[in-house]
């Protein structure tokens, strides 16, 4: 009886030994998977940009976009944003004026009150918020994504590939990249074989200002090869200021309208005072080639891979 009684409590210690252990295993387990998933949540990419170098989440959770190009690009990519600036959005951005995205001000007067309370993970912004990029990281990693006019697309690609990076995107980014190098191939070609130059203009409530190589509308030339009708104009963020004696002057055979006034919905659109006797003299009125351009893609947008495939198009069918 003693000796049966041995036994039984022998066998419960070893059984005892045994859970133990695998409780242990398993919690071994738990720690190391649990370790794993916390290891690959808090992976980060390190960007170098213009305004510096941001540490950033791998596919933040919570993004505030400022550039309606990145925007552009995260909805084509299928990368939903948490803010936007509402106050004035392209219509082909439309759903982005929806409650369930938080307005975080305009694009020249971010709301940071707003901003801190949402805590975001990530915020990208451009030239227009460029100032304010302190202020920005002060409250979260910031990362600027502005065209670079000396060069666009060498600097649209890099902010591209940059989107793609963050949010492990890059073969898609990748195979758009690709698409736009060869419809630029093509529109250059285009160009080249047509021979007619062109003056790119900013109409705002009655005051035009012109647009050269290496400006902000410069690509048109420098990128897709539309022969400049003046090539002595000031690159500046704001335009050389012109008058119509000097449109008359330079007699272009496409003249492209960026119609500001009716970007951003203030002031005397375009064409109410720009097809004038002066401007009825050009090459380009007498042709039917005064290009109104849309005022929302090339105005508020550009630097987007929807903007910038919009824009191509635009000028590849001004040469038809």
């Amino acid at each position: 009886m003693k000796k049966k009684l041995l036994i039984a409590v022998i066998l419960t210690i070893f059984a005892l030994v045994a859970a133990a252990c695998g409780n242990s295993d398993s919690k071994d387990k738990d720690d190391k998977s649990s370790s794993g998933s916390k290891s690959e949540e808090s992976k980060e990419v390190t960007i170098q940009h213009e305004l510096g170098k941001t540490k950033v989440k791998q596919n933040p959770k919570k993004v505030v976009v400022f550039d309606f190009g990145a925007l552009d690009t995260l909805d084509k990519l299928g990368v939903d944003v948490a803010g936007v600036p509402q106050k004035v959005v392209p219509p082909y951005l439309k759903k982005y004026e929806d409650k369930k995205y938080e307005n975080v001000g305009s694009l020249k007067e971010p709301d940071f009150e707003k901003l801190a309370n949402m805590d975001p993970d990530l915020i990208l912004i451009s030239a227009r918020q460029a100032d304010l990029y302190k202020q920005f990281e002060e409250i979260a990693p910031t990362v600027y994504v502005g065209t670079d006019t000396n060069d666009y697309l060498g600097s649209f690609k890099k902010n591209m590939k940059t989107i793609g990076e963050i949010f492990g995107k890059e073969d898609e980014v990748n195979q758009q990249l690709k698409d736009i190098d060869s419809k630029v191939a093509d529109v250059k070609e285009k160009a080249e074989k047509s021979k007619k130059n062109g003056l790119v203009i900013l109409a705002n409530d009655s005051k035009i200002s012109a647009y050269g190589p290496k400006s902000r509308y410069g690509f048109v030339h420098d990128v897709l090869g539309v022969k400049p009708a003046d090539n002595k104009i000031e690159a500046s963020t704001h335009g050389m200021n012109i008058s119509f004696e000097y449109i008359k002057e330079k007699n272009p055979d496409i003249l492209y309208v960026v119609d500001r006034s009716t970007a951003i919905g203030e002031g005397k659109p375009a064409k109410d005072f720009l097809e004038n006797d002066l401007v009825k003299q050009t090459n380009a009125y007498k042709d039917g080639k005064i290009i109104y351009l849309d005022p929302y893609m090339w105005y508020l947008s550009g630097g987007g891979l929807e903007s910038v495939n919009s824009q191509i198009d635009d000028i590849a069918k001004s040469l038809d």
